[in-house]
Formats: C-alpha cells, sequence, structure tokens
C-alpha cells in the first residue's frame, strides 16, 4: 500500500489496522489468562489489564478508523468488551440465588465460548481485511 493509499477516505491507515490487532491480541490473552488462570474467562475478560487496556485503547484509536472498514472492527471490539461486563454481572445476580446457580454457571459458559468466537472470528476478518457485520 502507498502513501496516497493511506489518504484515501475508505482505506484506514496503517496504524489504525495496527492497533486493531494488538486489540485483538491483548482480548486473546485475557481469554487466556482467565482459562489458565482465573475463576472465570469473562471475569479476566473484562477484568483484567490486557482487556482494560484494549478497551481504551479502542476508544482513543478508533477515530483513526472513522469511515473505513476497519472502524467495524472498533465497534465490534468495543461491544463485545462492554456486553461480557453486562453478561457477567447478569450471571453473577444469578449466582447469588440458589434458584439461579446452574443458569448463572450455564451463563457463564456460554459468554466464554461467544468470547472467543468473538474474538476470533474478528481478527480472522481482520486478517481478510474484511468489515464486521454489526
Amino acid at each position: 500500500m502507498s502513501d496516497t493509499d493511506e489518504l484515501r477516505p475508505d482505506q484506514p491507515a496503517s496504524s489504525a489496522v495496527t492497533v486493531a490487532h494488538i486489540v485483538y491480541a491483548l482480548h486473546a490473552s485475557a481469554i487466556v489468562l482467565g482459562i489458565t488462570g482465573a475463576p472465570t474467562v469473562i471475569g479476566s475478560f473484562v477484568g483484567s489489564m490486557p482487556s482494560i487496556a484494549a478497551v481504551i485503547l479502542n476508544y482513543v484509536k478508533r477515530g483513526d478508523a472513522r469511515d473505513t472498514w476497519l472502524a467495524t472492527h472498533y465497534r465490534w471490539q468495543i461491544r463485545t468488551f462492554w456486553f461480557a461486563l453486562l453478561w457477567l454481572i447478569i450471571a453473577l445476580v444469578l449466582i447469588t440465588t440458589m434458584i439461579g446457580i446452574p443458569i448463572g454457571l450455564g451463563l457463564l459458559i456460554a459468554v466464554t465460548i461467544w468470547l472467543i468466537y468473538r474474538v476470533a472470528r474478528g481478527w480472522l476478518r481482520l486478517v481478510d481485511k474484511s468489515a464486521m457485520y454489526s
């Protein structure tokens, strides 16, 4: 890609693409940390430094991807983080009740699978230079 390509409104700057790769890597490392050591993958995903750094990086750098296909990745990454936090809160509320324990634990498992899917699917589409669907 030449310097003139980076200035086209439909093509993101290479630095914005690099940041998106870094964010997916940070989210993937948070999942690995959760699988290998944390009580829950979701807790590690929303509460670990890699994921917190990733979401901050998303918000700081998303303007660099505005009006390009890459903006869909930034939105995908941000939504993944916030929806994971929402589902974690719901699961924890359910777990605090005797009746909700099986539902809450099932929800934690389902959201773990969902997180792995979101990070893998997004990263693969980024490698293909394809936009994400909302």
